[in-house]
């Protein structure tokens, strides 16, 4: 039961914080939830269609067919935050002056409400999937079905509970800070999800250079343990990375700057009268 929790526990907090970040990023959204619960959803059912396929999955490619599964997903995710970040960038100064009516201050949120809702689902149908396979592993092992299912549901509550203390915390932050706040993050988050890519295509074999180690730091904190595991999401920290995978993360992080600058160059739209 024990491992079983850890497992679940430890997945959950990535899909957990990752669906905090978008849910206050999107509070005051009209519609905002529903695009969330439904990514949520499509996550989950995916992932079950991985379990179910696991094996076919595993053997593909030449046996690398889950590194380029994974690496696939994370590369999208990564172009999915990239364009919020941006499309925040030219439709913050409107959405900033009245969070509470933010879906009617902008139009075409429908667009960037989409793209979290794919990266809500994507997160969800990464971890859901490593979850069924590590638990088939915990149950191959001889423990009882009984004993997974209730240390995999305490698992999945305390994820939940990091998700909410996760939404609560950004949310207590003041109106006029939370974009920066949630932008700074999701710049962050989009950098260790394009540099986790990499690492599963070096162990795929498909990406052959700068794969040195850069630094080891896991004697200090691990990315396997919780506060690495938080971390390892927030910010892309790792305890050993490839020379490939830190040059990725800065160029990820130099790439979406620069587009949200060049995105703010240009003037903005004008502000509708309000109607009388």
């Amino acid at each position: 039961m024990l491992g079983a929790l850890i497992i679940v526990f430890r997945e959950a907090i990535e899909a957990g914080l990752i669906i905090g970040i978008v849910a206050a990023v999107t509070r005051g959204v009209a519609g905002s939830r529903g695009f969330i619960a439904g990514g949520a959803a499509a996550g989950a059912l995916g992932a079950l269609i991985v379990a179910a396929f696991a094996e076919q999955l595993s053997k593909a490619f030449a046996g690398s067919g889950q590194e380029f599964f994974n690496a696939g997903v994370l590369i999208l995710a990564v172009v999915m935050l990239a364009w919020h970040n941006i499309w925040m960038a030219k439709h913050g100064r409107e959405m900033a002056q009245e969070l509470s009516a933010v879906g009617k201050a902008v139009a075409s949120g429908d667009r960037t409400l989409f793209a979290l809702a794919t990266v809500v689902g994507l997160a969800v149908l990464r971890e859901g999937s490593e979850v069924a396979l590590f638990l088939y592993g915990v149950l191959a092992s001889g423990e009882s079905g009984a004993s997974v299912l209730i240390g995999g549901v305490a698992g999945l509550a305390l994820g939940a509970l990091t998700s909410a203390a996760t939404f609560f915390g950004l949310v207590s932050i003041p109106p006029k800070k939370l974009f920066a706040t949630t932008t700074a993050l999701i710049t962050l988050l989009a950098a260790g999800l394009a540099a986790q890519a990499v690492a599963f295509l070096q162990q795929a074999g498909a990406i052959t250079t700068l794969t040195d180690t850069l630094w080891d730091t896991s004697w200090l904190l691990s990315d396997k343990s919780i506060p690495g595991r938080v971390l390892h999401t927030l910010i892309g920290y790792a305890d050993q990375p490839s020379q490939m995978q830190v040059v990725v993360y800065a160029l990820t992080i130099a790439a979406i700057i620069a587009a949200t600058k060049l995105v703010t160059m240009s003037p903005p739209p004008p502000m509708r009268a309000p109607a009388e």
